[in-house]
């Protein structure tokens, strides 16, 4: 029978590895050639190496490009092992370039019993339960927050946590049956470019899931079609005080660009499955001025629709701005992971199965985001993406909670047995 309780504790709990990782500096950056982005990421890593090691992981490895690789070896008979495949458990290590992740200040807020949360390091920053009505759902637990001056991180180190605590739980209970486990730690999810050196050969698994979600329960098996648009407008510069009839200032054309796009594709104001054209990072200067923008949609001819509306008001700004410049280069980025996922159906009702083990109600959705598992399921390593218990990823607002980081780490526990013992 298998075995659905574990009987024993881990060594530390999820929230308590949680807190630790959430304190340590591992923000990522853009437009930076190297990888990791930036070398702070290698202070988490290291730890994990020693932690990994400790927990009795084998063929724990630390590559040159800051992955964590590791092993956490079958306790199968030798003959049913062999029959059993090696699923893979990735999470990330660094967090998100806009909102500062220095001094993460880790505060519990323990037996929540309802309303706003205000974070005391920002008291402008509210957590409020109009905004988040999953709160009502909340009250009891202990809710998690950074203090309200930096993002929390629980993306992903929630999703380390959890997988962490999972192994951790498994040597402490030989008797939870399960095959090899590969586990992987990347760097530079967020930018996109940490994975891709990511060694799937040597990572070992038949398959993998990333543990890099939002709310409890949710399975996603989509992701973006992703695109990337480089805006280039092109002037000329001059001495400001002898401009008169010589300079032509870049900069209002690309205010011009920017204020042509329309406000319904945008994704503060979309959701569910509408697609969006999303300008995030750019340059200004009189000669030159630089624009990206992320075009996303979770079909191909929803981004050649984005495409073609960028290029048209290039050619509206164009006309009112002819002494400028202006080029538009696109370029893909990642792809929607369900046009393999489809054909792996068994990965999806494997996490339905240990997500309803855990007493939680099992949802399946599209992600609007991208994971490592988007650009690992074309490269021949299918990586559906599962919760972690967090909530408003990427900013001051973020939260988790002490149930969110155990009922994670329960499922990734039901789901190394669901795999072990196939029907």
């Amino acid at each position: 029978m298998t075995q659905t309780v574990a009987q024993r504790p881990p060594t530390e709990t999820a929230l308590a590895r949680f807190t630790r990782y959430a304190a340590i500096d591992t923000q990522s950056a853009e437009d930076v050639d190297t990888v990791p982005s930036t070398p702070v990421q290698w202070d988490l890593a290291r730890l994990l190496v020693d932690e990994l090691n400790e927990l009795g992981a084998q063929e724990v490895w630390l590559s040159d490009t800051c992955i964590v690789y590791a092993v956490i070896p079958s306790n199968l008979e030798e003959a049913q092992s062999a029959a059993v495949p090696v699923i893979g458990l990735i999470a990330h290590m660094d967090t998100a370039s806009p909102v500062s992740g220095t001094n993460v200040k880790v505060i519990v807020h323990a037996n929540y019993q309802g309303g706003d949360i205000v974070l005391p390091g920002d008291p402008t920053q509210v957590i409020s339960v109009a905004a988040n009505p999953v709160l009502r759902d909340m009250v009891g637990d202990d809710i998690i927050t950074a203090d309200g001056t930096t993002l929390l991180g629980s993306d992903d180190k929630a999703g380390i946590a959890e997988i962490l605590t999972m192994v951790d739980t498994l040597r402490q209970n030989p008797e939870i049956p399960h095959g090899t486990i590969a586990v992987a730690f990347t760097p530079d999810e967020e930018p996109g470019s940490g994975v891709k050196t990511f060694d799937i050969e040597r990572f070992g698994a038949s398959f993998a899931y990333t543990v890099d979600g939002d709310g409890l329960g949710i399975i996603y098996n989509e992701t973006w079609h992703a695109r990337t648009a480089t805006v280039t407008f092109s002037g000329r510069n001059t001495h400001p005080g002898t401009a008169k009839g010589v300079m032509v200032n870049s900069v209002f054309a690309l205010a011009d660009f920017v204020s042509r796009l329309p406000r319904d594709m945008l994704p503060e104001t979309t959701e569910g499955r509408a697609g969006f054209v999303h300008p995030w990072h750019g340059s200004i200067e009189v000669e030159e001025s630089t624009l990206l923008i992320g075009l996303r949609d979770f079909d191909t001819s929803g981004l050649d629709a984005q495409e073609r509306l960028l290029r048209d008001i290039a050619a509206e700004t164009r006309a009112r701005f002819p002494d400028v410049g202006i080029g538009v280069e696109v370029e893909d980025f990642y792809r929607n992971m369900q046009d393999v996922l489809k054909d792996h159906p068994n990965l999806i009702e494997d996490a339905i199965e240990a997500t309803r083990r855990t007493g939680l109600t099992p949802v399946i959705a599209p992600i609007r985001g991208g994971t490592d598992g988007a650009q690992l399921t074309f490269r021949g390593l299918p990586t559906p993406d599962l919760f972690t218990g967090g909530y408003n990823f990427h900013g001051k607002l973020e939260f988790n909670s002490r149930r969110g980081l155990e009922k994670t780490t329960e499922m990734l526990v039901h789901l190394v047995q669901i795999v072990a013992a196939p029907n």
